[in-house]
């Protein structure tokens, strides 16, 4: 299955937040290209539009522009994105990952272009909170897995105690 890392860039306040987008949301993001612009709603932004801006595939490599498709290559750069020249007119072949959003994409960095009704901060923390009361579900029920094999070996213990 697969997921995204999605780092969400409010240009208002200057502040960014990370979102983990998995499931049919993280499915349909998949054929996106840097520049589409995307409703929030696979987010977990209902309301809010957002433009990818770029990224980072499984190995670290950056997503360029200009390098069309899924594929990863070997580009002679001068500057811009995956290079930084220290000096004036220095070249370097780079690998670096095409413009579309693939399976092989962890972080996918987005701008907001419009705001939505209601506040990032309040809808990451609802998010936040249905996460965390599955999450205590889910550590009750492995809790209770874990506590009935003690009791066994307990029960079998005084036994061999009172045996003695």
């Amino acid at each position: 299955m697969v997921e995204f890392k999605v780092v969400v860039n409010n240009p208002k306040d200057g502040k960014s937040y990370n979102v983990q987008v998995t499931g049919h949301h993280a499915n349909s993001l998949i054929g996106k290209k840097i520049g589409d612009e995307v409703d929030g709603i696979f987010v977990s932004l209902p309301g809010y539009k957002l433009q990818i801006t770029g990224g980072t595939d499984k190995d670290g490599f950056p997503m360029r522009p200009d390098l069309p498709g899924m594929v990863r290559k070997r580009l002679l750069l001068t500057k811009g994105v995956g290079f930084k020249p220290k000096e004036k007119g220095l070249r370097r072949r780079k690998t670096v990952h095409g413009n579309t959003v693939s399976q092989n994409i962890v972080q996918i960095n987005m701008k907001i272009t419009k705001q939505g009704p209601r506040a990032i901060e309040e809808l990451l923390a609802l998010q936040k909170k249905e996460e965390k009361t599955t999450g205590e579900k889910e550590e009750a029920k492995e809790e209770k897995a874990e506590e009935k094999p003690e009791k066994k070996e307990e029960i079998k213990e005084e036994k061999k105690v009172e045996g003695n």
